[in-house]
């Protein structure tokens, strides 16, 4: 049993698989930075200075601190029941970020797909019967 599962660990797919996991993490927290701290401020700023990870509805005050809060961590804090769409909204966008991404570098592996597969393949080499079968005629030729 160990020895199938050193074949199974050690085969080229799994080791790919988990350069990929480890990658994709990798790029998702660049993306979620990308998100939070690049784009949301200054579209927080258009709608007025607002940061979006703040943006939420209180379904029911907390027992700690009545409301309103001025923050989703005061809200938190209070022990408040919230909706949080700004927090979803910043997922959101980072998701489709991802997705594009992942669109764009799946578009370029399918064309360069396309273009191995449009290259023309050498004809293959004729068996060994073949090759027999054709001295055979050269042969007859010569003869007849």
């Amino acid at each position: 049993m160990l020895k199938e599962f050193k074949e199974f660990a050690v085969k080229g797919n799994m080791l790919d698989m988990a350069v990929g996991i480890i990658i994709g993490a990798a790029f998702g927290t660049i993306i979620q930075s990308l998100v939070k701290d690049i784009l949301m401020p200054p579209i927080g700023m258009l709608l007025g200075g607002v940061d979006f990870s703040d943006l939420f509805l209180t379904l029911q005050e907390g027992s700690a601190a009545a409301g309103p809060y001025a923050t989703l961590a005061a809200a938190k804090e209070a022990g408040a029941v919230t909706i949080n769409f700004g927090v979803f909204a910043n997922a959101l966008i980072s998701f489709l970020i991802v997705s594009f991404s992942v669109f764009m570098v799946v578009r370029a592996f399918n064309r360069l797909k396309k273009e191995e597969a449009a290259a023309p393949a050498a004809p293959p080499a004729p068996s060994a019967q073949e090759v027999l079968l054709g001295e055979i005629r050269d042969l007859l030729k010569a003869k007849g």
